[in-house]
Formats: C-alpha cells, sequence, structure tokens
C-alpha cells in the first residue's frame, strides 16, 4: 500500500491544479502564476485536511471511503477557505467545483480500483 501513497497524493494534486487551470482560463484570470496558486491554495488545504482526517495513506486508491472523504474536504474546505484567499462565492460554482472534483478525484480510484481488480483475475 505504502507504494501507493505519493502517486496517489500526485493524482489528487493534479486533479485540484487541473480544475483551477481549466476555471481560470475559462473566465481569463489566468494571468500569472502566483494568482492561479492564490486560487489553488483552500483546496489545496482542504485537500491536505481531507488525507489527514481520512488517514488516506492507509487506502489512498479506495474510492469509499476514502476518496469520498478527500473530495467532500477538498471542496468544503476549499469554498469555505476561497473568500480568505479573496475569491468569492456562488452556488453555481460550489455546484461544478463539486462535480468536478468528484469526476477527476473520484474518478481516477475508480479506474485504478477497475484496473486492479482486472489484474488479479488475469
Amino acid at each position: 500500500m505504502r507504494n501507493q501513497v505519493w502517486p496517489a497524493v500526485v493524482a489528487d494534486v493534479v486533479c485540484v491544479l487541473v480544475f483551477t487551470l481549466v476555471g481560470t482560463a475559462s473566465h481569463a484570470t489566468a494571468g500569472s502564476a502566483g494568482y492561479v496558486a492564490l486560487v489553488t491554495l483552500p483546496f489545496l488545504v482542504g485537500l491536505a485536511v481531507g488525507w489527514a482526517a481520512a488517514r488516506a495513506w492507509r487506502a489512498p486508491v479506495r474510492p469509499w471511503p476514502t476518496g469520498a472523504a478527500v473530495w467532500f474536504s477538498t471542496v468544503v474546505l476549499g469554498l469555505l477557505l476561497r473568500p480568505l484567499a479573496g475569491g468569492g462565492f456562488a452556488w453555481s460554482f460550489a455546484v461544478v467545483t463539486a462535480v468536478f472534483l468528484a469526476a477527476t478525484m473520484l474518478g481516477w480510484r475508480m479506474l485504478a480500483a477497475l484496473l486492479a481488480r482486472r489484474s488479479i483475475t488475469s
């Protein structure tokens, strides 16, 4: 399991970064790396708290409950901390955030679980 931790951390961070980059680019606000980092920071804090709260290192690839807990923390804390980083809040943004991060953060875990099952049955 330990050999799955760092790839899982990287996969989750990439999900958050892609979310931020797509969002800032679609709103024509992706001007500087500093701005993108500022937008990303609340969600990375939520991600870190989620990993710690779920003790995700014990089963980092499991969609449930690990992936769901990490996703939930990333979304909720990211949205709550976003105003502290100068961002606003809109329900439409919250929905897009939740859906995009669920699709990516839970999606890679489901794909990994499927591939693991296939390799066991082969």
